[in-house]
């Protein structure tokens, strides 16, 4: 649940917007939304993320009127969402036919289409960049002109529209089993409330909407300790997978007649995990997929995402990490928010009858 409600005068109440108004504008400064999406790209993705909203121009919005507060400007984009129609629903997408922007992988050196790093601010040395305080919009453009210019000199050999996956070439030497394909239709859960025991669909909607820190926190413990998973990110995908809806009026199941709608960037991961299989008298290793899919560039969440899925799909149950109720209810940005900020609204009746309580014990002799 997510509380919102407030009770008071009106007219304190209308100040004290005006107050947060001011606070907001008092510097005098106005920042455009064109900006904030062209300089805060991490924060964008996470927003859209968490609200499961894909929108730049809303995301920046959000994250305008809510002064940069990621919690708030989720809130702002969740509520949003909840008020648009349904129009659509996209066909179900290969994410083979992904445009790549980024490409790795840790478990091997070589993959079939080669190792890209891509933007990523993993190389970079982690220390404070002080020349961007004197960063000017002639040092920028300069520096646009030189790298685009170098790019036009680059001879890109590698078609990166349609990569093939890794886990596949593993499968063809028999190192993972073929596992069929579920065509069932996932459940929404923004539209029906999530019950337990939870559908892998519903589990990884939940998981990929999370908030951001709670779900990496939350693989982190799994990998810790709390759940015995050590897995190797087989394949890590950064790019933008298209969008195509079915022909308005023609239901035919000819995709010649689909409507391309455009296109969502995605970080997407498939972690290899080991896992020890008892077959008579010894054990095997053999490998497991944890799966994750994020909006936007956010690897670190869609990593977490991956080791979660699997947790939650072991038949053990022996860490909280493996128990979707405890995950998947208190991942959620909204609902946690929600709930601990709701504690900030009127409690007098239940604290002035727990304060009773307390008094009139004080008051009772003590029997020695």
């Amino acid at each position: 649940m997510a509380y919102a409600a407030v009770k008071g005068g009106t007219k304190a109440i209308e100040q004290s917007l005006d107050r947060l108004t001011y606070e907001r504008i008092q510097s005098k400064q106005v920042i455009d939304i064109e900006t904030i999406k062209g300089t805060m790209r991490g924060l964008i993705d996470q927003v859209m993320s968490e609200s499961s909203l894909y929108g730049e121009d809303l995301a920046a919005l959000a994250i305008k009127q809510a002064e940069g507060n990621v919690e708030e400007a989720v809130f702002l984009l969740r509520a949003h969402r909840s008020t648009l129609p349904r129009v659509y629903y996209t066909k179900p997408i290969e994410t083979e036919n992904m445009a790549v922007e980024r490409r790795i992988s840790a478990s091997f050196k070589d993959i079939p289409g080669g190792q890209l790093l891509g933007a990523s601010h993993d190389y970079s040395h982690r220390i404070m960049n002080f020349e961007l305080l004197k960063e000017t919009q002639s040092d920028m453009k300069k520096w646009l002109q030189s790298f685009l210019q170098a790019e036009e000199q680059v001879e890109h050999t590698t078609n990166l529209q349609c990569l093939p996956k890794v886990v596949d070439y593993l499968r063809q030497e028999r190192l993972f089993p073929e596992v069929e394909e579920d065509n069932a239709e996932p459940l929404d859960v923004t539209k029906q409330s999530l019950q337990f025991p939870a559908t892998r669909s519903e589990r990884l909607q939940i998981l990929t909407r999370g908030n951001t820190g709670a779900v990496t926190s939350l693989g982190y413990a799994a990998i810790r300790g709390y759940g015995e998973v050590h897995p190797t990110v087989g394949e890590l995908r950064v790019g933008h997978l298209p969008l195509t809806i079915e022909h308005p009026t023609n239901q035919t199941q000819n995709d010649e007649d689909d409507y391309y709608i455009g296109t969502v960037k995605v970080t997407e991961v498939e972690s290899f995990i080991p896992v020890s299989i008892k077959k008579g008298q010894k054990e095997e290793l053999e490998f497991e997929i944890g799966y994750g899919i994020v909006f936007g560039q956010n690897e670190t969440k869609a990593i977490a995402m991956s080791i979660l899925d699997y947790s939650l799909s072991s038949e053990g149950k022996k860490y909280p990490t493996e128990d979707e109720e405890f995950v998947l209810l208190h991942i959620d940005s909204l609902e946690s928010s929600g709930f601990i900020s709701h504690l900030k609204l009127p409690h007098y009746v239940t604290f002035q009858s727990k304060l009773d309580s307390v008094r009139k014990i004080k008051k009772e002799p003590v029997s020695l």
